[in-house]
């Protein structure tokens, strides 16, 4: 009974000896069955399971039964490089953090993904409760962080404008509190910044590739060793990641930073995850399911998404990269994920007034 994340449900049941066991499943007729009962690829909703039994001289039971409902398909929306600080101005290519966090509030998802450089230009506390929190705050309950560079930003040079700023991305732990590190609770500077959550009938990673601040990415590093143990504990799941700096991307980002994550990639293909989400370039872009090495795998490759697009401002296309299928320059917005159990499907939703986008869906491997 109650409410339940999986399309699938298994019923034991007993009766005296030379019996016989008849079941049915949301009213339908009565049909001969053994224990147990197995069901799968229930639609989301409210179903009821009967069962009743008759001995040799045709006397039938009462009837048992056990009604509970589906919740299967869930709702993650993600954008990153979202809201700018006090020195912003809002144009229509700049500090659209409002428009997007509009998104977020009309279309109710059940988890908001920033994927990282929230609060420009340093993260503070006091930038974020100015900027951030009037706009993608208002989803702040259902807000499954991850960091970016500007969370970290600090600098001793009085022209700075992050100069004398708290380091240790304190600002974000304070903000986003134990949603920030889940397995750390009550940490307010230098946490971890990786952790997981189911969703739905999915599992969702969280990983922080601000990699020197953390003791590293590679697969031997404290967060490749968690990440190799999440994955394992989570076998039989659908699984996506994300986290802010893209292995691959047209923009600059790609090429910058790719190295960083290439341990997570290997790591998450060898578990077979379906998708990737990331930021930090600040575009709308996707690739075909590809490997670790960016080659085309349709099979069993991970598809990636950049969605850079979370109102800060936008970037441009600096080399269009083998397997990128999508991409957009001009259009804030947000990617939704609608989480099945069995796969996938993706929306680019733009802001109010603007367009593009895109959609398509997946089967998890």
């Amino acid at each position: 009974s109650g409410t339940v994340n999986t399309d699938s449900a298994t019923f034991a049941f007993s009766s005296d000896a030379g019996a016989n066991l008849e079941c049915s499943l949301d009213g339908a007729s009565f049909g001969s069955c053994t224990s147990p009962k197995d069901y799968s690829g229930l639609p989301d909703g409210s179903h009821t399971f009967a069962v009743r039994a008759t001995d040799n001289a045709g006397n039938t039971s009462q009837t048992a039964s056990r009604t509970w409902t589906v919740d299967a398909v869930a709702v993650l929306m993600a954008a990153g490089d979202i809201a700018c600080g006090p020195a912003g101005k809002v144009t229509s290519q700049t500090c659209q953090q409002m428009a997007t966090s509009n998104l977020l509030v009309n279309e109710a998802p059940d988890a908001v993904a920033p994927l990282g450089d929230t609060q420009y230009e340093c993260g503070s506390l006091s930038e974020y409760r100015t900027y951030y929190g009037p706009s993608w705050g208002r989803v702040l309950a259902i807000t499954h962080p991850t960091l970016g560079n500007h969370e970290y930003s600090t600098s001793t040079s009085p022209t700075d404008p992050c100069y004398n700023a708290p380091s240790g991305a304190s600002g974000y732990f304070q903000y986003f509190g134990n949603a920030a590190s889940p397995t750390e609770p009550g940490c307010t500077v230098n946490c971890k910044g990786y952790y997981s959550y189911d969703l739905g009938s999915w599992h969702i990673i969280v990983l922080n590739s601000n990699c020197g601040k953390i003791g590293g990415c590679s697969a031997t590093s404290p967060q490749g060793t968690w990440l190799k143990q999440d994955l394992a504990a989570h076998a039989t799941k659908c699984t996506a990641a994300y986290w802010h700096y893209p292995r691959y991307s047209s923009g600059g980002a790609g090429t910058t930073f790719q190295s960083n994550t290439n341990s997570f990639w290997q790591l998450l293909y060898n578990a077979k995850v379906e998708a990737v989400i990331n930021a930090s370039d600040h575009i709308y872009e996707r690739f075909a399911p590809m490997n670790p090495n960016g080659g085309l795998d349709r099979a069993n490759g991970i598809r990636e998404f950049i969605a850079g697009t979370g109102g800060k401002s936008h970037h441009g296309i600096v080399s269009v990269q083998p397997n990128s299928e999508v991409r957009n320059t001009d259009t804030f917005g947000a990617l939704k994920m609608t989480l099945r159990p069995n796969g996938y499907d993706w929306k680019f939703v733009p802001i109010a007034g603007s367009t593009f986008t895109d959609s398509g869906s997946e089967s998890c491997h």
